[in-house]
């Protein structure tokens, strides 16, 4: 074993029996069917919000967008202000209401709301855009461990894939809580050291410049004001329906505590996102190759001993790549954990032994998916889930919570026709990617949310009749605070 190879094993090592560790401490404390769902709506805004962090940085965000900055430059800023000005979407129309609407899951909304069959539909969509996001957090863990340790690409898939499950299966919700939180700060502390070391190397050794920062590597197009434009849509509305990202704010103990919640989350995600902008730019200046040969999706991993060199290269390259497993195992345990509580709930009567069923099903679908397909853009390929999901869920939700208008029948025709249209944009695509896709196809959702919310609110004005009668005490629920906790003196 060759000693460039020895540290990233050991990092991956410690990374996971730290978590197994975190995840048995946590399972202490899970004893209800509450606790593996929902964590009993007990957790803070401050660990929830360190554990959204956790679960939302995902692939994308820990090695996709330094790839992306080095291969297209400021262009590619899109994916890290929209992803954190979606959280800003969240805290304004979403987090209170939902946390109050009592749910477990994103179906149970949608049932309480509209009936149980905008729940069937829900559930299909959510778990397929459940297993699309899973698909670039094992192909990203495949990525890790082949740049840092030379293994096959099944064996990241694989360890994350068991690690979660042992988790997962074990204590639900209330043990994945505590292992989120912490994998937030290792993944901040592993960008945030290395990039440190590496400024100042630079600025006492003088090395010299490979490219100018403004030149692009790899000689491609930038993008358009379409798809830029596209893209905000997508980022900005996607947030708000992503399953595993909904579900923690049904761990809050009310409806202030999530908002809380979302506010600390705009702050850590602030803070993070400067850290892999910071690599692209920094591997456009000292290190195009990586563009150019096709591993700037590697170039957070690689940085570090490239430009450091030496056992302190090796150090920091091991400590980037515990981050970055740590950013497979967080995300991944979040959308099983959502995963599994829709399955088990439609499936298998929303039992613990059903949740841990589940669980098995969600992690084991996309981890076969995964070996089967090679590698995409990790960030480009979670930003066109983020456009089916803007164009599914996000509709629903958003007019869910604050129309009266809307009816099953009008939730339904939204779903199905944001769901045809962007997922025949994505499959179209993928055939056309040879000759080139155009742009409206490589970025769909500046047409497909508009359509989804059009087709949504006309349905639903010619089916007026189907209004719920319930609608004004469950809108009531949705918007009136709660009452603060009176103690006797």
């Amino acid at each position: 074993m060759s000693n460039d190879i020895a540290p990233g094993i050991v990092a991956v090592t410690i990374v996971t029996i730290t978590t197994l560790a975190i995840g048995t401490w946590g399972l202490r404390f899970s004893r209800t069917t509450s606790d593996f769902f929902v964590a009993s709506r007990t957790v803070r805004p401050g660990l929830n919000a360190s554990a959204i962090g956790g679960e939302y940085l995902s692939a994308a965000s820990f090695l996709g967008v330094a790839g992306l900055v080095l291969t297209f430059g400021a262009d590619m800023l899109w994916y890290p202000i929209g992803w954190t000005a979606g959280y800003l979407m969240l805290l304004l129309f979403v987090a209170a209401p939902l946390r109050r609407s009592g749910a477990y899951t994103l179906p149970d909304f949608a049932e309480a709301r509209l009936g149980p069959g905008v729940r069937s539909v829900c559930s299909v969509l959510v778990v397929g855009i459940g297993w699309l996001y899973l698909l670039p957090q094992f192909q990203g863990a495949g990525i890790t461990l082949r740049a840092a340790i030379d293994a096959p690409e099944w064996v990241g898939p694989a360890i994350v894939g068991l690690v979660v499950l042992a988790n997962v299966t074990s204590g639900g919700m209330r043990s994945i809580t505590f292992v989120q939180a912490f994998q937030y700060w290792l993944k901040l502390t592993a960008l945030a050291v290395p990039i440190l070391f590496i400024v100042f190397v630079l600025a006492d050794s003088g090395t010299p410049v490979a490219a100018e920062a403004s030149v692009n590597p790899t000689g491609t197009a930038p993008a358009g004001m379409y798809q830029n434009i596209s893209l905000l849509v997508a980022l900005l509305f996607g947030t708000l329906g992503l399953p595993h990202v909904l579900v923690r704010f049904y761990t809050n103990p009310d409806g202030q505590s999530a908002r809380r919640t979302t506010l600390i989350v705009l702050g850590l995600l602030s803070v993070f996102y400067l850290f892999p902008t910071a690599y692209g730019l920094i591997g456009r200046v000292f290190a195009p190759d990586l563009a150019q040969s096709g591993q700037a999706d590697a170039l957070v991993l690689l940085l570090p001993g490239e430009l450091v060199g030496g056992m302190a290269g090796d150090l920091l390259s091991a400590l980037v790549v515990a981050g970055a497993f740590a950013a497979f195992l967080s995300t991944t345990s979040g959308l099983v954990v959502s995963l599994a509580g829709v399955i088990s709930q439609d499936l298998f009567g929303g039992s613990v032994q059903g949740f841990r069923r589940a669980a098995v099903i969600s992690a084991v679908v996309p981890l076969g998916i995964a070996s089967m397909t090679g590698s995409l853009a990790l960030a480009g390929s979670v930003g066109m889930v983020f456009a089916f999901t803007a164009s599914t869920i996000c509709p629903v939700l958003l007019l869910g919570i604050w129309w009266r208008g809307l009816t099953d029948a009008g939730a339904i025709a939204g779903m199905v026709t944001g769901a045809v249209l962007c997922g025949g944009a994505m499959v179209a695509g993928a055939v056309l990617s040879a000759g080139g896709t155009p742009s409206w196809l490589a970025q769909p959702a500046a047409w497909t949310v508009p359509a989804a919310f059009a087709v949504m609110v006309l349905v639903s004005r010619a089916t007026r009749d189907r209004v719920p009668r319930t609608i004004t005490r469950l809108m009531t629920r949705l918007h009136t605070p709660e009452r603060p906790l009176v103690t006797e003196r």
